[in-house]
């Protein structure tokens, strides 16, 4: 009886323990992959490493695993990949000096774009302004021929 006992006790320890292990592992592939959705592909250069197919993402890919099965922290394997690739590979490259007008840039010519909308609708206003106020100012008679010279000049 006691030998039975100690049987499903050891197969129950191991099952328990393989559990555990594959809940780890989950975790490891899931941190991975948060790694590699935020490091850049330096070949396709538009897409994540997680994304992309070329040979140098994969062994990337294995780099950052290696790394991280040594023990190294996310930041710390950013930290090596910066120091080696420079902050090209990071897929958000951080706030500098160097970096302001991939930031501030795409504000900039939106702001330009609605700037120039802007004057392009008062300069189409103040010329229907215009010939409104023109149109008033003359006979009838005047406005007509204006219609129908407008009418026949258009192609």
């Amino acid at each position: 009886m006691r030998a039975r006992l100690l049987v499903f006790l050891a197969a129950a320890f191991t099952a328990l323990t393989a559990a555990a292990q594959a809940l780890n592992d989950i975790e490891f592939e899931g941190r991975l992959k948060r790694l590699e959705a935020e490091l850049r592909c330096l070949v396709c250069q538009n897409q994540t490493l997680a994304d992309s197919n070329a040979p140098l993402a994969e062994d990337l890919r294995r780099e950052v695993r290696a790394l991280a099965t040594s023990g190294k922290s996310d930041a710390e394997i950013k930290q090596y990949l910066v120091a080696r690739y420079g902050d090209f590979v990071l897929y958000k490259p951080p706030l500098q000096r160097n970096t302001w007008l991939l930031w501030i840039g795409p504000f900039g010519l939106l702001l330009g774009g609605g700037i120039v909308w802007c004057a392009i609708l008062r300069r189409r206003n103040g010329a229907a302004v215009e010939d409104d106020k023109e149109a008033s100012g003359a006979s009838p008679e005047d406005a007509v021929t204006r219609a129908r010279q407008a009418i026949y000049e258009e192609p």
